[in-house]
């Protein structure tokens, strides 16, 4: 298995607030520096002129850099135009010192007016995927009109593990078993969310394997025709 060392604070070869960083681009430049440290991961390294002053903010995990990455920002410092291709791969180097945004929490309703969402996804499976299913289900917070067959009626978020059924279905006129075809898409998401890449490395949603387990439901074409129709 191949390790994965994340950048520490205390592998920095400028340690503290970044003073020494600032103290040294100030030489190799020739130009007044100031220099502010962040945990921003949307712009790692941003450098703006103003007169003779030079403002740079850059992310910590610049303060580990190697001296060709710290000399190719003091070229960028003084040339904007100068290329940077040790910056960029140094950053997708350590990419895995980015702070992450933390998952949006969901919030869990199953029971509905018609349906109960928890009662399906159970039964599901128990029938199809003996218990390996951990995923909770909700239903959604927006009801949308229209045809069946031109929305989202379902949806699987890696980034939580979370079901989503549209709440639009939860009415008194769509089927039991059509419910439970659109969980049943789901939870198969679920559980095939890995396996989930296709040509050259692209994400393949639909595989022909998925669409194989999909035709493993019990009603998978009353379930169809009945999309159609609606």
């Amino acid at each position: 298995m191949q390790e994965i060392c994340l950048l520490t604070r205390k592998q920095m070869k400028f340690p503290g607030t970044g003073s020494s960083l600032q103290a040294y681009l100030t030489r190799i430049t020739g130009k007044s520096v100031s220099l502010v440290v962040t945990d921003n991961s949307t712009s790692m390294l941003s450098v703006k002129k103003k007169g003779d002053a030079v403002f740079i903010r850059v992310h910590w995990m610049f303060l580990s850099a190697e001296d060709d990455v710290i000399e190719e920002i003091a070229e960028f410092i003084k040339n904007r135009k100068f290329s940077t291709p040790l910056i960029r791969s140094f950053i997708i180097g350590n990419r895995y010192s980015l702070k992450k945004k933390p998952s949006r929490q969901v919030r869990i309703r199953t029971r509905g007016k018609f349906h109960d969402l928890r009662e399906i996804l159970d039964s599901l499976n128990e029938n199809y995927f003996k218990g390996r299913i951990t995923s909770p289900i909700t239903w959604g917070n927006k009801f949308i009109s229209g045809k069946v067959k031109k929305r989202t009626l379902g949806s699987y978020s890696k980034s939580s593990n979370t079901i989503i059924i549209n709440p639009f279905l939860d009415r008194k006129k769509v089927p039991r078993y059509f419910l439970e075809f659109v969980v049943y898409h789901e939870m198969l998401h679920s559980e095939m969310i890995c396996e989930e890449t296709g040509i050259n490395g692209r994400r393949s949603i639909h595989s022909s394997e998925f669409k194989k387990r999909e035709q493993l439901f019990e009603q998978y074409d009353k379930a169809l025709l009945w999309e159609r129709k609606h």
